[in-house]
């Protein structure tokens, strides 16, 4: 962990210092929101997830997706409360104590060093369906130029790139949709003899075939395809307007989540019974094979990279930024608070990038990618609801701290304190799940190490500086 770095005594007015600009509009918010709603895995894992809770993994989605809007309400009025906030770590810091800060932008930086290695291995593999002669490190290492490139230009470019590449999830999510329902409306026959109806959501075991304990497994697996649902608290310092576009981009994500999660499973298990889908096949594509598309194969490969590389641009986007708050607060070397022409934080790329090389490295030094995939993974859907968890409790603290800002706010959370207490116990459930399989509980025994460490560095950083 890096050291802290005292602050020089005379500094410059914050007026003088360059600063993040507000240069992302509506448009780029209502796409970066769908970018974080729409995550690598829903295309990678949903059939994994289909296998193990078969039709009743549609009301997993529905919960899950259910609990973050709250989490996501809460999150909105703190950002509007205070302008001043950049992000989710400054409220943090300013309701719940520096510590609060320094554990959530540290942890909200490595929730996308985790996420952006499996993002890159995934993009990797994903590039070799085409480029079947380069090697896997020269693979990475240009995919990781090519982000390093996106993100060292303007935050408006970051904007541009956010949006063409979630129009890209939302085009095949759209097509699926349509393609699967004209199936179903012509009672398309399938070389299995299974003929597509909405009736076979309940004719091969009913709704819950797994019983309970398949239901609860979807859990473990479902809520990884939430993670960055989150970012917008990452864009409020550069959002144009924010008090008009941030609920505007919240307040659409349940029907989002309705849109690209649940209509696309009720279609895919329409067409293709629960029990006839591969948990290691993404069911996007068995879908285009089945509706004669010889494309289908290469098109979901693209589709499935950018979706990869949509996260992981998000990632570094919001690693940079987390770094650059945290300079700013003294909890992080001040190199990571410089700003390029551009106006973004360059240090603070160039090392989230270092990192991810790192962490590439080790990934391909171990022979079982797919358990450190998993595990990858899982610590990751940890990490974040860990961040997710810290919103709900800075809001409980805000309405008993700031009653008068809320009472005066125009963008108040529904059932506010009931409702975060909902969604904390719902994430306690969570975690215990996770211990039901061995390869998600060592996940879980594993993430316990990065919170040792950040206390560690945080008792060492008040001591040095008390001296």
């Amino acid at each position: 962990m890096i050291n802290n770095v005292k602050v020089k005594a005379l500094t410059r007015s914050f007026k003088e210092e360059p600063h993040l600009q507000r240069n992302l509009n509506n448009r780029h918010i209502q796409f970066i929101a769908i970018g974080g709603a729409i995550g690598t895995g829903l295309f990678m894992g949903s059939g994994k997830t289909i296998s193990l809770a078969g039709p009743s993994i549609i009301f997993v989605y529905i919960i899950i997706g259910f609990m973050l809007f709250f989490v996501m309400r809460a999150m909105g009025e703190l950002l509007l409360s205070n302008l001043e906030y950049k992000s989710f770590s400054d409220f943090a810091a300013d309701l719940l104590g520096p510590w609060a800060g320094y554990f959530t932008s540290w942890t909200y930086w490595f929730c996308w060093i985790v996420t952006g290695i499996a993002d890159i291995i995934a993009m990797t593999s994903y590039t070799q369906f085409w480029f079947h002669g380069i090697s896997n490190w020269l693979s990475s290492l240009t995919i990781l130029f090519f982000l390093l490139g996106l993100n060292l230009a303007t935050v408006k470019t970051f904007g541009e790139i956010e949006f063409w590449l979630s129009i890209i999830k939302i085009v095949t999510i759209m097509l699926l949709i349509l393609i699967g329902l004209s199936m179903i409306l012509i009672n398309y026959k399938s070389p299995t003899g299974n003929i597509a109806s909405f009736s076979s959501l309940w004719n091969y075991g009913g709704w819950f075939p797994r019983g309970i304990n398949g239901f609860f497994a979807g859990f473990q697996n479902a809520i990884f395809a939430f993670v960055g649902i989150e970012l917008l608290g990452t864009t409020a310092a550069e959002t144009k307007n924010p008090k008009k576009y941030l609920p505007q981009a919240i307040n659409s994500i349940g029907m989002r989540i309705i849109m690209f999660y649940v209509f696309a499973l009720i279609i895919i298990m329409s067409v293709t019974p629960w029990s006839f889908i591969v948990p290691d096949k993404s069911p996007f594509v068995e879908l285009f094979v089945l509706a004669g598309l010889p494309a289908a194969a290469s098109i979901i490969n693209f589709v499935v990279l950018t979706s990869a590389a949509s996260s992981a641009n998000s990632g570094l986007f919001s690693t940079s930024r987390m770094l650059y708050s945290l300079a700013k607060n003294g909890q992080a070397p001040q190199s990571f608070a410089l700003l390029s022409k551009q106006v973004v934080p360059f240090a603070g790329l160039f090392f989230s990038c270092f990192c991810l090389l790192g962490g590439v490295g080790l990934i391909y030094l171990i022979p079982n990618i797919i358990t450190i995939f998993t595990m990858v993974t899982t610590i990751s859907a940890i990490l974040f609801m860990f961040i997710w968890s810290i919103i709900l409790c800075s809001y409980i603290v805000y309405r008993k701290k700031r009653p008068h800002l809320h009472i005066i706010s125009t963008y108040k959370m529904p059932y506010g304190t009931i409702m975060c207490w909902i969604c904390l116990i719902f994430f306690i459930f969570i975690l215990i799940l996770l211990t039901f399989k061995q390869d998600t509980c060592n996940a879980l025994m594993i993430a316990p190490l990065w919170f040792i460490i950040l206390g560690l560095n945080w008792m060492f950083m008040h001591k040095h500086h008390n001296k």
